[in-house]
């Protein structure tokens, strides 16, 4: 059994954390939820625009230790992920998952954290198509697909996506 964390903060796609979390616990892998938030009860939002359920988190971010997680996913959520990318701890986590060589998985809006850590560059990745500039600029190439895999990077677009997102994820670890 491997086990896969997810890394949010507040107001985050419910759907690109809820949606992939079952649908790995029911490939047979055990999830857990980093937050950066100060407090354990984090926020999910439908769309970005309404409100949606609220998670309670197993660890914080200053707590985690990337040891003991054999893959890392981000959602997406506009505010989420513009959050996460400018948070040292996240960085942290996220640049520990990469360097050994973990999948690092992120959806949405998230792979602006991929930006933000110098991750991106040289990768080909997707990403919702407003970052398409944000992740070329980053030297990155951008590709308008369900799902992207480059190395140990696995991107996808948005929520209609996650089925292929969840299955990359799965085979990664594999």
């Amino acid at each position: 059994m491997k086990t896969i964390a997810f890394l949010l903060h507040n107001n985050f796609e419910q759907a690109e954390y809820e949606e992939v979390n079952n649908k790995l616990k029911e490939k047979g892998h055990k999830t857990l939820l980093i937050t950066t938030n100060k407090d354990k009860e984090v926020q999910a939002m439908q769309q970005d625009v309404d409100k949606g359920d609220i998670f309670t988190a197993d660890i914080f971010a200053k707590e985690a230790n990337v040891e003991d997680y054999d893959a890392l996913v981000l959602p997406g959520g506009t505010v989420n992920a513009d959050t996460i990318r400018g948070n040292e701890e996240a960085h942290r986590i996220i640049n520990a998952i990469n360097d050994a060589g973990k999948p690092l998985a992120a959806i949405c809006h998230a792979p602006w954290a991929l930006i933000n850590t110098g991750i991106a560059k040289g990768k080909t990745l997707t990403s919702y198509q407003s970052l398409q500039t944000d992740l070329e600029n980053a030297g990155a190439n951008y590709v308008d697909k369900t799902v992207q895999i480059d190395g140990n990077l696995i991107t996808s677009r948005n929520p209609d996506d996650i089925d292929n997102f969840a299955d990359a994820i799965h085979k990664a670890l594999s």
